[in-house]
């Protein structure tokens, strides 16, 4: 169970941290590899079933960390910002598998390019989300417990399992998790180590709070997502 005691999951790279760093454009890419890490680790987990529980808003590396799961249960009030555009970047987290996995390209690539936030009910009736949870923020945790007792006990729940390490090779004989994770590794390498690319002065802005003036964000993603 992927979650948080805060009513608050992830936004992806630590902005904060990389701002701070005497090298920010290395520290992006030490954060960003650390965030694969930890998505391609759900990713590969075939011998159980893992379920996101986002006691709220999750955006960019995130709300991509909280696809990675087989089911993503979200608390009512919710908003998810599943795009990298307005901080200037082309995105990772194997979003360009995990995205279209449960939204079908054309949808993918307009939600990255919109760059529009999502309530959890929008989420939800586009397949973002599996399960809404009403709850307050501090009765989430109880009764995402009860929920994956549920799930836990559920009789159709060895199969299950056993459908997903089945979907999981067939995907891999397709096309294999690592060059998701080299294409879109190349593409953010470029902007991190562009000291002109937008992203360094957008990253800078939201840290400190600062308008961005005059910088223009990424333009629309466009082409395979493979």
């Amino acid at each position: 169970m992927l979650g948080s005691d805060r009513d608050f999951f992830s936004n992806g790279i630590h902005l904060n941290v990389i701002e701070a760093a005497a090298d920010p454009a290395e520290e992006s890419w030490i954060n960003l590899n650390a965030m694969d890490d930890l998505v391609e680790a759900v990713l590969r987990t075939t011998d159980r079933l893992v379920v996101t529980a986002l006691p709220g808003n999750a955006a960019a590396g995130g709300a991509m960390l909280a696809l990675a799961a087989d089911e993503v249960w979200c608390r009512t009030g919710t908003v998810l910002n599943p795009h990298y555009r307005r901080m200037g970047l082309y995105g990772s987290e194997f979003w360009t598998y995990t995205l279209p996995r449960r939204v079908g390209d054309g949808l993918a690539h307009r939600l990255t390019g919109e760059a529009l936030p999502l309530s959890a009910a929008s989420a939800g009736r586009i397949g973002l989300v599996d399960r809404m949870v009403p709850a307050a923020p501090g009765e989430f945790r109880a009764q995402v417990e009860r929920l994956a007792a549920d799930l836990a006990a559920a009789p159709d729940l060895a199969r299950r399992i056993a459908d997903k390490d089945t979907a999981r090779r067939l995907d891999e004989a397709r096309r294999p998790l690592a060059e998701y994770r080299r294409d879109e590794l190349d593409r953010m390498h470029a902007v991190f180590s562009d000291p002109g690319a937008p992203y360094h002065a957008l990253r800078s802005a939201f840290v400190r709070k600062k308008p961005a003036g005059s910088v223009r964000p990424l333009a629309a993603v466009t082409g395979d997502l493979g």
